[in-house]
């Protein structure tokens, strides 16, 4: 799966989209009912962190690939919705089975 830059993508988005999920329904909860502040610290920065991957992978393989401009505009809205890389992911997977 690492050795394409589809694929590169694809293991950093869905990390990333890990990591957001963690972040919003596990360490802020934490934060606000159990005055937890380092769960969002370093749950924020591991997400900060894999976003900037996911920057550096979305232009891979928007350039190897020869995405369009709205193809990657996409591909950036998912990273900033709940689950949106994991649907994201889906659709790359059905498109590399199909093809």
């Amino acid at each position: 799966m690492l050795k394409t830059p589809l694929g590169r993508f694809r293991a950093v988005a869905l990390l990333e989209g890990l990591s957001f999920v963690v972040l919003l329904f596990i360490a802020m909860p934490l934060k606000y009912a159990a005055d937890m502040p380092l769960a969002v610290r370093f749950t924020g920065m591991t997400h900060g962190l894999l976003f900037v991957l996911y920057l550096f992978a979305l232009m891979e393989v928007a350039i190897a690939l020869r995405w369009s401009f709205s193809r990657v505009a996409v591909a950036f809205g998912a990273s900033l919705v709940p689950f949106g890389n994991f649907l994201l992911d889906a659709k790359l997977r059905k498109e590399a089975e199909g093809a």
